[in-house]
């Protein structure tokens, strides 16, 4: 669960694709609207509250809701 999570790469507020599908490191996918609103695979959607919190192996950006994968088929 925790790499879907996860991007590759160091990727900044300012850099975060808007309206495009974000591909995960686990290959999952989501999407982030101008508002900082994620859209995960089962259409469920999550606030980025903060964030460009720089840490040394990354970047967080803290989310209020966890996102989830496609369910099971």
């Amino acid at each position: 669960m925790l790499t879907y999570h996860v991007l590759s790469g160091r990727v900044l507020k300012a850099d975060v694709p808007v309206g495009t599908d974000i591909t995960t490191v686990q290959t999952g996918r989501f999407r982030v609207d101008s508002n900082l609103v994620i859209t995960d695979a089962r259409a469920r959607t999550s606030r980025i509250t903060a964030t460009d919190v720089l840490c040394t192996n990354g970047v967080i950006h803290v989310i209020d809701r966890v996102i989830l994968p496609p369910a099971a088929a």
